[in-house]
């Protein structure tokens, strides 16, 4: 038995290595099979990479190794009228600038001021005494180093002064004798030396760029070798053909010098710009900087140091403005005649400013908007300032113009029915003055009352809004939700919202808070919430445009930059309707009506615009406030006058909007006001139509 399982177990053994070696054997070839793979995997990425992509991985290497500079600054687009006058334009400058090195000291720059004031003259009338200490310490080291004491050395030493404090101290320690050794020349460097370090350290310093001879850009060019880090170039500016008209919503572009401006870096760097470009900084120019901007040229940099040009460089888009400079310039004449003609009349210490807008009411397109601000000098004659911004930033009350909105709501609601006759005379609410229209019109419909600007009229609409009930010197009660009736269907012509017109920084005006029963009176008489002078426009061209809120703008077209004068169109403004009004036509019809009525003979608004082109509008005053004396506080009543009107009455091609703010103290009465307001209005619309027909 033993031996046979002897010969069992020697069985299962060979059995056993059999399967060894078996599985050892497959498992080689399952890492040969592997191998082959991967191998054929490498050779197929190879081929695929050196083959197919070749020329993909080429243009990749080449990317990351080669290095692509930009040039100079190029000029902007150009700006047109509406008629295709250029307004805006570039001008080539020669200009002489520094470019600072890497390691420069103070005392070689002021080597290189001295060298530099020998070829050119340079103005240095804006040369301070700070400027000149800290140059006097720059070349006497040593000698204000002795003038701080062991003490303050010691202080600096234990950290208790810091090095700006040492040379403050240094500075505050040059005398005017230490000064009287500094000659013409001296002090001509050291403004050269204070303008080679103004701005940004890696910025270009213009050291000059204005009535640069051609001898003075020629000097400098001859002699760079001489000058380290100073050399010419031939830079631009903006020309504007028709002087400071319209030029302050024109907008203002960055120098070579400043670049970007800090308050704007993070957004133009947003948008790929370096600190060092030139941008637009404010209304037009910034609002367009998109189009206006031009196209810098790019140059590969060889392994010699010589530039191959990629792309060149080109001027930006040229872009049409709304706006026609003719009918601008000759509306800026007007207001400036006409403030400086105002303060000659009675009651009007207050009045200082004007604005003026010419829009077509179907378009939302902007044919003139200006406003002016008269100044008084210490002399006693005034100098005329521009102050167009306000237009879109400065609120106002509207007082009666905004009675056809207020018409709108009562129709609306049913507080107020076409033809409804009712009597203007005072009302009288308890603990409160009366509340009277100008004059009492007795028996009037709700035509009459727009062309009387009866307020009675509009107080019985609110009461209605409201839910109230009048009674002679009781108590009026009205459900708040009334103001948010009125301010909704205002909105809806503009009122109290953003106008959408293309320029920075729209201002909404003024909300009341309180919602107090009599203030609800005084809203619906324009008493209350303040407006902006453009959503006055705009709520004037909605009425004019059957109740279609059409969004101003000022830009018209853009055309890509050629030699030839506006020949590729690339973009076109296309009107755009906000909203339209929730109303019955007939509604609108009746105001529009009204309005006609207004500019009609016995009308508020008689004489605004001429009869014989059938206008229509509304006009206003207001009780506003001013502060008198800037501590914040309003302390002036006064009284503000507003107009805003169109023509033809039957197929408005154009409004006219004139506001005058303060045109009288409060309390004046309207016969010994001054006619301002009126008489800007006739001479702007007659002037509109001499160009227009």
């Amino acid at each position: 038995m033993k031996k046979k399982s002897k010969k069992i177990n020697k069985y299962k053994y060979h059995k056993k290595k059999i399967s060894l070696e078996e599985i050892i054997e497959k498992r080689y070839r399952i890492l040969v099979i592997i191998i082959i793979l991967v191998m054929l995997i490498l050779i197929g990425k190879l081929f695929y990479i050196q083959i197919i992509k070749n020329e993909f991985y080429k243009n990749k290497l080449s990317s990351l190794t080669v290095t692509i500079v930009e040039g100079d600054s190029v000029p902007r687009g150009r700006i047109y009228d509406r008629n295709g006058n250029l307004i805006v334009d570039n001008r080539s400058l020669k200009t002489i600038y520094y470019k600072k090195s890497k390691n420069v000291t103070a005392n070689q720059e002021i080597k290189i001021a001295y060298k530099v004031k020998d070829y050119i003259d340079v103005d240095y009338s804006k040369l301070t005494e700070n400027m000149l200490k800290e140059f006097w310490v720059l070349n006497n080291n040593e000698k204000a180093k002795k003038r701080i004491t062991d003490k303050e050395w010691e202080d600096f030493n234990n950290r208790k002064l810091s090095q700006e404090d040492i040379d403050k101290l240094k500075k505050d320690r040059v005398t005017s004798k230490d000064l009287e050794e500094y000659t013409d020349d001296d002090k001509e460097a050291c403004y050269i030396y204070n303008l080679m370090n103004k701005g940004y350290y890696y910025t270009e310093k213009v050291i000059k760029n204005e009535n640069v001879t051609d001898e003075e850009y020629a000097m400098i060019a001859e002699n760079i070798d001489k000058i380290p880090g100073i050399n010419v170039k031939m830079d631009w500016e903006r020309y504007y053909p028709y002087g400071d008209t319209f030029k302050t919503i024109l907008g203002s572009v960055s120098s070579s010098t400043s670049g970007i401006p800090y308050n704007l870096k993070d957004y133009y760097i947003s948008e790929g710009y370096s600190l060092t470009d030139r941008v637009g900084t404010s209304y037009i120019e910034y609002q367009y900087e998109k189009y206006l901007r031009g196209k810098k040229a790019k140059y590969e940099l060889n392994q010699d140091g010589s530039y191959t040009e990629i792309s060149k460089g080109s001027r930006g888009s040229d872009i049409v403005l709304t706006i026609d400079i003719k009918l601008q310039e000759a509306v800026e004449k007007i207001l400036e005649e006409e403030l400086i003609s105002a303060k000659n009349e009675p009651y009007t210490q207050y009045y200082d400013k004007a604005y003026v807008i010419i829009n077509d009411p179907k378009t939302g397109e902007i044919l003139a908007m200006s406003g002016k601000q008269v100044v008084k000098k210490d002399n006693g004659s005034y100098i005329i300032l521009d102050y167009t911004p306000g237009v879109i930033t400065s609120s106002v009350t509207p007082g009666s113009i905004v009675k056809g909105a207020s018409h709108i709501v009562g129709y609306n609601t049913g507080a107020l029915k076409i033809g409804e006759v009712r009597t203007d005379e005072c009302i009288k609410i308890a603990a409160t003055p009366l509340k009277c229209s100008f004059r009492s019109y007795g028996a009037i419909n709700d035509l009459e009352a727009l062309k009387y600007s009866s307020n009675t009229y509009q107080f019985r609409t609110a009461i209605k809004v409201g839910g109230g009930t009048y009674n002679y010197n009781a108590p009026l009660v009205i459900n708040e939700g009334a103001f948010d009736i009125y301010r909704n269907t205002f909105a809806e012509f503009g009122l109290g919202i953003i106008t959408g017109i293309d320029l920075p920084n729209e201002s909404l005006g003024y909300e009341g808070t309180s919602r107090l029963s009599g203030l609800l009176l005084d809203f619906s008489i324009g008493q209350y919430d303040t407006y902006t002078p453009i959503q006055i426009a705009q709520y004037m061209s909605t009425i004019a445009n059957d109740g279609n809120r059409m969004q101003p703008y000022l830009l018209k077209a853009v055309f890509d930059s050629t030699d030839e004068k506006l020949t590729n169109l690339i973009y076109e403004t296309e009107p755009t309707v906000l909203n339209t009004v929730k109303t019955d036509p007939k509604y609108l019809a009746r105001v529009k009506e009204g309005f006609k009525q207004v500019l009609s003979v016995g009308g508020t608004g008689a004489g605004y615009i001429d009869y014989s082109r059938n206008p229509a509008g509304k006009t206003g005053t207001a009780q506003s406030f001013l502060d008198t004396d800037g501590d914040n506080k309003i302390d002036t009543a006064t009284t503000t006058a507003t107009f805003s009107g169109y023509a033809p009455a039957d197929n408005p091609q154009v409004v006219f909007t004139v506001i005058s703010p303060d045109v009288a103290p409060e309390g004046i009465d309207l016969a010994y006001m001054s006619r301002v307001n009126m008489r800007i209005s006739q001479k702007v619309s007659q002037k509109y139509f001499e160009i227009y027909g």
